[in-house]
């Protein structure tokens, strides 16, 4: 039988015709935003290189790639990566966070000119009653920032990106008119940031209507973004809410790393949105991916990280070994694949495996040894599984190897 007479799909049935008529974009924040870690280890900038490249393979459209307003040594990067980028006539689009402020925009300008390449200034700024009362700021302090700072931005050639800080705790009224001055300035795209990870789907759809209703006024093609945080576990979900929405483009970064408990995972959002069908990239570069930005900033992944993860598509229960084992049996791998996983792992150029362990069946054990074109003969099998049965752990594979000699 086809797979998809197999598996009866409630995600389709639930809301049927919500494919979203936008093109989607993707904005990876991996080397900015993500860096803010309090955990990472800074990367060089051979290793940012290598980042924004396998960036181009897997199709993401523009990357962060950094913050120059910070200093000599990271404007110095970004100069470099945007020259990596025109060098080797890439896709990807190079833009640069910088603070509401002129001072933080004049470093943009002269990297752009430096690479010879067109970077998006991504300004932010503060919007919440919280960020207002703790910092001290008026309303009329926070339009004023923004006249000068778009202004000057869009009369320097820059196209403009700008982000409300904490948006989602912020009064309709204040974004509102924040919003406008920053379109009759020159901005193109408003990016709605979940600063602290506040926001729920319900939530979403509200404030992206409302951001719909601010542009519809002005008559002109501007673009919402989405820029999600992770403080109560729903940044991949809430990024996809916020598409359903009508948000263009949505950041995340790789491995979700980022402050606190991070940013929206990209990974886990590109095959997400893969698996909708909403999206056709190559997605055979994320494993690679994933582990570049492990090791070059020294955040580990999670065993149970799904799809990456050493446990994702690994199993040493009885029932699941049985269920593969019969799957195996019928000469189906595609079934193999699925039969207990929703995301398959040859995606990934991946595959399930089955473990041995006190927990596992005979299956286990014949699974593991037909992958390895081993024959499972009674007398081995059982002295495997009674091995297993008298362990606390997962026998090793050079353990198994050794009861089969």
């Amino acid at each position: 039988m086809k797979l998809d007479e197999l598996i009866y799909d409630w995600n389709l049935e639930a809301m049927p015709g919500v494919r979203p008529s936008q093109q989607i974009e993707l904005d990876d924040e991996t080397l900015r935003d993500g860096l803010q870690s309090p955990s990472v280890k800074a990367p060089t900038i051979d290793q940012k290189i290598e980042l924004l490249h396998l960036m181009e393979k897997l199709g993401i459209h523009s990357a962060d790639i950094g913050l120059p307003g910070a200093g000599p040594h990271v404007l110095e990067h970004v100069v470099l990566l945007a020259k990596e980028i025109v060098n080797n006539k890439m896709k990807i689009r190079p833009n640069c966070a910088a603070r509401t402020l002129k001072q933080d925009i004049t470093p943009i300008i002269e990297a752009s000119q430096k690479a010879g390449i067109k970077i998006e200034a991504c300004t932010f700024i503060g919007s919440s009653p919280i960020r207002q009362y703790a910092e001290g700021w008026t309303i009329d302090q926070l339009l004023k920032f923004t006249e000068e700072a778009v202004t000057f931005a869009v009369q320097n050639g820059l196209d403009v990106m700008y982000v409300t800080e904490d948006t989602t705790r912020a009064k309709p009224e204040d974004i509102r008119k924040l919003y406008q001055t920053a379109i009759r300035c020159g901005a193109t795209r408003l990016c709605i940031s979940d600063t602290v990870g506040h926001a729920t789907c319900e939530g979403i759809h509200r404030i992206i209507n409302y951001m719909k209703e601010i542009i519809f006024m002005t008559n002109l093609d501007i673009k919402i973004d989405w820029h999600g945080h992770n403080d109560r576990g729903l940044g991949v979900s809430n990024a996809i809410c916020a598409i359903h929405a009508g948000a263009h483009r949505v950041h995340g970064t790789g491995g979700g790393i980022g402050e606190r408990v991070g940013n929206v995972a990209m990974d886990q959002l590109m095959v997400n949105l893969k698996m909708k069908n909403w999206i056709q990239n190559d997605l055979s570069y994320l494993p690679e991916y994933c582990q570049k930005i492990s090791s070059h900033t020294g955040v580990p992944i999670p065993i149970n990280y799904p799809i990456f993860g050493k446990d994702a598509f690994r199993t040493a229960t009885g029932v699941h070994a049985a269920a593969i084992l019969k799957s195996l049996n019928l000469g189906d791998m595609e079934l193999v694949d699925r039969v207990y996983s929703s995301v398959p792992a040859n995606m990934f150029g991946l595959e399930q495996v089955v473990e041995i362990g006190p927990l596992s069946g005979e299956s286990n054990v014949i699974f593991w040894l037909k992958k390895r074109k081993i024959e499972p003969r009674d007398e081995l099998v059982k002295k495997i599984f009674q091995a297993a049965k008298q362990s606390t752990v997962i026998l090793s594979d050079e353990q198994i190897f050794a009861l089969c000699k």
